[in-house]
């Protein structure tokens, strides 16, 4: 694994963390416009780095939430504990 792409999924685990603990806040603060407009920014970021992970080095995700290419990607891809 390059560090190109080690830094790639660094920056999505940071990222999914930001949108977990802001949809947990946001659920029992739904009003406050900043934690929203925070969580908004932070998914956007997060699904413009998937498709440019995807896009380099396959799919991050399997069950119908990444498509592959040919030949079946998934197995190519270090399982989560391999990194």
């Amino acid at each position: 694994m390059d560090p190109q792409q080690l830094q790639m999924l660094s920056e999505i685990q940071q990222l999914e963390f930001v949108a977990v603990e802001l949809t947990l806040y946001l659920d029992t603060h739904p009003d406050e416009q900043e934690p929203l407009n925070e969580y908004n920014k932070a998914t956007g970021q997060l699904n413009q780095l998937k498709v440019q992970y995807e896009s380099l080095y396959g799919p991050l995700a399997v069950y119908g939430l990444s498509p592959s290419k040919y030949p079946w990607q998934w197995v190519e891809q270090p399982w989560p504990w391999d990194i």
